[in-house]
């Protein structure tokens, strides 16, 4: 918002920052209080932050739902509901800017349509930096960096960038062909 990120207090700075890593780190508690995270929401404002990402309907058939109490690391839940309640998390918390890191890279198929919806409403309306080999992940992004080798190659829109026929362009093609 036109300040120099050097003039924000640091806590100011980590509360406006909310990372949607690949690997999501979701705590031994209830599914409510992972999206809590320390925040204090109500019931009903947890659950529509997960009726946001399309996250409610699974949560919803857990043995006590909201308040079921998720394993060391998460393992009763698969990789794709854990990215699910991430995503309420990030909508609960309401962060200026979200880094999403790979957050589509390790999610099932039967859940890849539901985390798109959910990344559709985590993005909204907020700066959005989104790391990601698959391209449908950036595809409705105002901007696209390519990198290869560490080095800026391209940048621009989904349309302008397919038009350049450049590395972009070759990557989308593989995954494209690939899928078909």
């Amino acid at each position: 918002d036109g300040i120099p990120i050097q003039e924000l207090p640091l806590a100011d700075l980590r509360r406006s920052v909310l990372p949607v890593l690949q690997e999501v780190f979701l705590f031994s508690m209830t599914v409510a209080d992972n999206i809590r995270l320390g925040l204090p929401l109500s019931d009903r404002e947890v659950e529509e932050a997960a009726r946001a990402v399309h996250a409610h309907d699974f949560i919803s058939k857990l043995p006590q739902a909201y308040q079921t109490v998720l394993s060391e690391g998460a393992t009763n839940i698969s990789s794709g509901q854990r990215q699910l309640i991430s995503f309420a998390r990030v909508i609960a918390h309401n962060p200026a800017i979200v880094v999403l890191d790979e957050a589509t890279s390790s999610i099932d198929t039967e859940t890849e349509h539901l985390i798109q919806l959910g990344m559709e409403r985590v993005l909204a309306g907020r700066t959005s930096i989104v790391i990601a080999h698959r391209l449908s992940t950036i595809r409705h992004a105002n901007r696209i960096l390519v990198l290869s080798g560490g080095r800026l190659v391209e940048q621009g829109t989904h349309q302008q960038l397919l038009r350049r026929q450049g590395l972009y362009a070759s990557l989308y093609r593989l995954q494209y062909e690939s899928h078909a």
